[in-house]
Parts: structure tokens; C-alpha cells; sequence
């Protein structure tokens, strides 16, 4: 039985659209741009500011620990230095669910709410920053739960045990194709009734200006949405693009090839494969007391494994599908290109973050070669190499951005990428996807990515990217070490501008917690 669904690209794009009323006549009329907002804290000036990145966090308490709120706390000693927080994506798993907003993301990050102190009355879909929070949604925010298994877990004890481990953050319902994401975070300007209201709405929160034109204006402590599923804000010189990687990280269509047939027999065998030993693990599982220690830690472990297999299946069925051209969100892509070349134009911008979920380079065992992962790369290659065709001698020896964030793998990650031979050469990209949902382990195959170049013949592999620092799952003197983390970025006055990454972790032996302070270091 398929316990997740992913929605189609168009769909997820569609209604996103619908939700925030894209391009709709009271916004057009204004001069609206509705990729824009800026952050009206007082200090968006200032050349010296820090942030904090954290993702793959939402998750509620297991067997007693509740990693989430760990990180959470190790984040508070940091919040009065910081202008805001950024979040790579998966704010709630399994599914999305509006249902575990209150435990998953309230709860744990009370401290950073308006209304904090009595959090279970803060309504998942009014929530006011006191401090600006800025996601982008990963794929468990999109996802949904198909109505047979609603049906059968709700109605059927023995269906309800066999799928324990998924019971404890599925419910009854799933993201409705990201609708609780939006609803939690975004300007859901779908809901305002009447006309009238919408217009004053408009004239009360877009009084912003950019260059493009009016904006949001996010300001903390009173209205704290985001004009989009992508976005763009300026803070302290530095450009900030927020990305949806969920609709372009469509695996390129199987050759239809002798080879590109026998590869698609072996992910079917995969397929296979995978569903038995799913069937083998929940087996264990429910003979398993989660009441105790012994037996709930080798749950905790089971559980892990099942994650793991369905991330393999999604990635799995994406390339069985992907018989003809994948949809891809090319309106995104080209808004990037647009905007990253008027940003390297603007004198007043001396550096470019990007953030999104799917990392493009990663060495997390699960994730570095996934379709999924290499699609992400290629297209913002893509991207990279039109802007650089078009700027030219203007970036000199730069990279065309500075920094990208990610997450998506459960680790912390410093990676750079090499000369690639494409505009995406000698990048510095930080993996912030450890906070909360079961660290992973680092490939055995090394720090070193490879790249296949089946159009250069006599340099069929190259390598891509160097992994600098790892910290995920890991074995010591027989004992299994889960560490969780975020990261706090400090952004340092002058053109080029360098961060200071300074790791936050902390880390789970047995029953232990212990905080544990990594060196900080400068890109």
C-alpha cells in the first residue's frame, strides 16, 4: 500500500498560485511584486549581522527525547545576536499536517512566537514572529496521505499496528498539497473575502519599496508572512533568495536506449526489493514494546531504516515516471536568473545567499545520489551558466553567489565545489538539515564527489565538490552517537563579504545529552 503521496508539479504550483492570488488585479494595479518583501526590523542596514539556519526539524518527542527542542535551546543562547532565522525545509513531518503544527513547530520554538508563553493557544495559521522566522517548503510539506489509508488506519486495529512506526505523525489528514504550509507561513490572500478587504490589506502590508517595485513588509512582532512559495530579500548588502526546489527536482526521462531499458528493469527490481524488506522490518516492528528501553531503542532504529525505504521508493518512482519530459518550473528558474543578474548590477550589493531544500551537492548516504539530488544540480547549473553568460568580465573571479543553504540530508555540512568546468565552480554550500529528524550517516565511498561527463570523452568523471566538514550519525566505542544542530552564520563587513559558521550541536548518547562545540570557521 503507498502510505505518501506526492503531488504533481503543476499542481503544487497552481495552488500555490491560487493561495496567494498571483497576480491579481488589486496586486498588479499597485505595482506589486510579489517576490519581494523586506524585513523592517531597523537593523536591514546594518554591513555586520548574524542569522541562524536550521531544517528537517519537525518532529515531536520519541521514546522520552525530544531532539527538536534540544536544538531549539541551544538556538535561544543565540537569538538576541541574530536578525532571523532561516528554516531549509521539512517544518513538519511526516506529511505536512496541520494537525502537528501545535507539537511539531509551536511547541519547540515557543520562545520565537508572539504568545509564547502559553503556546497551545497560538492557532497554526496565525502565528506572529518575534523574531523573523523564513522558511521554504521541503518535500514532507507537500505531501499527502492517500484516503484508502486513512480509511484502513482508522478503521482497522490490525492495519493500525502493522503501520505504528507512521502512526506516530500521520494522522487523518496530510498537507493538502502544501496548503497548511502556506496557511502557517505565507500572505494566504485566498481567504480574504471581500474585495474591499483585500484592497486594504494591500495598502496596509505592501507599502515596502525595491527596485521591482512595492513589496511586503515583514515586520516582527506584528505581521510576519511571506509574500511567496520563492522569495527575495535584501539585508546588510547581501541578497537572499529563497528557492522552491520541490517543482524543479524531476530526474531527467530514462534514455529510451538499450541501456537506459536495462536500467529501468533494475529500479523496478529495486522497487521489488525494497517493498519486502518494508514488509520484513514492520513485522519486527510490531512485536516490538515501545515501553521498553531495550526494545524501544531498536524501534527507534527500525524506524530510521523505514524513512530511509521510503525516501527510496519517492526517488524510485520519480525516475520510473519520468518517461517523457519532466515538468519543470521554469517560471522560478528564469525569475532567478533575472534576479541574480539585476543583483550582480545593483552597487549597493556586495554578496548572494541562496536557500533551499534539495541540496545539489552532499556527501549524506541517502541523499548524494539520488536523481532527485543531480536534477537539483543540473538545473541550477542551468541557471549559473546563463547568468554568467550574460554578466561576463562583472564577476571577475567571483562565484555567482557566495553561499547556498540546503537541507534535506539530516546532517550538518560544509561542502565546496571544485573548477566544475560550469558556473557553479568554487561554491561554499552549508547543509543545515540536522535538527531534528534522525541524523544520518556519511557515505563509505569518501569526501570526494564525482560527476559523470558522458559528453566529454576523454574526462568521463570529474570531480565536483570536496566535503570540508560532516557532522551526522555516528558509532564510538560501540556506542551510536546522534548528533542534532543548527548554525549560526556571522556576515562580516566589506566586498566580498565572508561568514564566520559557527556549528551548534548538540548530541544524544543513550540517555546522555551533551552540547558540543565545534571550532568556527571563515568562507
Amino acid at each position: 500500500m503507498k502510505l505518501i503521496s506526492d503531488p504533481p508539479i503543476p499542481v503544487k504550483i497552481q495552488k500555490m498560485k491560487e493561495r496567494v492570488r498571483w497576480m491579481h488585479p488589486s496586486f498588479v494595479q499597485r505595482g506589486i511584486d510579489q517576490t519581494s518583501m523586506v524585513i523592517d526590523d531597523g537593523r536591514e542596514d546594518s554591513p555586520e549581522f548574524s542569522f541562524m539556519v536550521i531544517g528537517d526539524s519537525g518532529t515531536q518527542s520519541h521514546y522520552r527525547h525530544h531532539p527538536q527542542r534540544k536544538v531549539a535551546e541551544l538556538m535561544l543562547t543565540h537569538r538576541d545576536d541574530c536578525s532571523f532565522v532561516l528554516h531549509t525545509g521539512d517544518v513538519i513531518y511526516v506529511v505536512g499536517s496541520q494537525e502537528f503544527y501545535s507539537t511539531n513547530f509551536i511547541e519547540p520554538y515557543r520562545e520565537f512566537l508572539v504568545g509564547g508563553n502559553n503556546p497551545n493557544s497560538i492557532p497554526y495559521d496565525r502565528m506572529v514572529f518575534n523574531l523573523p522566522f523564513l522558511p521554504v517548503p521541503g518535500n514532507h510539506d507537500y505531501y499527502d496521505v492517500p484516503l484508502m489509508y486513512r480509511l484502513f488506519t482508522g478503521t482497522t486495529s490490525s492495519l493500525r499496528r502493522l503501520f505504528r512506526y507512521k502512526d506516530i505523525e500521520i494522522g487523518w489528514h496530510g498537507s493538502y498539497q502544501g496548503n497548511a504550509y502556506a496557511r502557517a507561513f505565507m500572505d494566504y490572500t485566498q481567504a480574504i473575502a471581500s474585495p474591499q478587504e483585500l484592497e486594504r490589506h494591500l495598502d496596509k502590508h505592501y507599502t515596502a519599496k525595491t527596485g521591482t517595485g512595492r513589496c511586503l513588509r515583514y515586520q516582527p512582532g506584528q505581521f510576519t508572512r511571506l509574500p511567496n512559495r520563492y522569495y527575495t530579500f535584501r539585508y546588510g548588502g547581501i541578497d537572499f533568495f529563497a528557492l522552491d526546489s520541490n517543482t524543479f527536482n524531476t530526474p531527467s526521462p530514462l534514455p529510451a536506449t538499450q541501456e537506459g531499458q536495462i536500467y529501468r528493469r533494475e529500479l523496478q527490481k529495486r522497487r521489488q526489493e525494497i517493498d519486502r524488506e518494508e514488509l520484513q522490518i514492520l513485522g519486527i516492528c510490531d512485536g516490538l514494546n515501545p515501553d521498553k528501553p531495550t526494545e524501544a531503542e531498536q524501534l527507534d532504529e527500525l524506524t530510521a531504516k523505514l524513512d530511509q525505504i521510503d525516501e527510496i521508493k519517492i526517488d524510485i518512482e520519480k525516475q520510473l515516471a519520468s518517461e517523457k519530459m519532466p515538468e519543470i518550473d521554469f517560471e522560478q528558474l528564469e525569475w532567478l536568473r533575472s534576479r541574480l543578474i539585476e543583483s550582480w548590477n545593483t552597487s549597493e550589493v556586495r554578496g548572494r545567499v541562496i536557500f533551499f531544500h534539495h541540496p545539489p551537492y552532499v556527501t549524506e548516504a541517502t541523499k548524494w545520489n539520488q536523481a532527485q539530488t543531480l536534477a537539483v544540480r543540473h538545473r541550477l547549473r542551468w541557471v549559473f551558466e546563463r547568468v554568467a553568460e550574460t554578466l561576463g568580465s562583472l564577476i571577475k573571479e567571483r562565484p555567482i553567489v557566495d553561499l547556498i543553504l540546503n537541507g534535506h540530508a539530516h546532517c550538518l555540512e560544509h561542502l565546496c565545489t571544485t573548477d566544475t568546468g560550469f558556473a557553479d565552480s568554487h561554491i561554499n554550500c552549508i547543509i543545515s538539515g540536522g535538527s531534528g529528524h534522525r541524523p544520518r550517516y556519511q557515505r563509505r565511498e569518501g569526501t570526494e564527489l564525482m560527476e559523470i561527463f558522458t559528453e566529454i570523452a576523454d574526462k568521463p568523471t570529474r570531480k565536483v565538490a570536496d566535503s570540508k566538514l560532516f557532522v551526522g550519525r555516528h558509532d564510538y566505542n560501540l556506542q551510536k552517537r546522534l548528533p542534532y544542530s543548527s548554525v549560526r552564520i556571522d556576515v562580516l563587513a566589506g566586498t566580498p563579504p565572508k561568514f564566520t559558521i559557527r556549528p551548534l550541536v548538540t548530541e544524544r548518547v543513550g540517555d546522555e545529552w551533551c552540547n558540543r562545540e565545534l571550532e568556527p570557521f571563515v568562507i
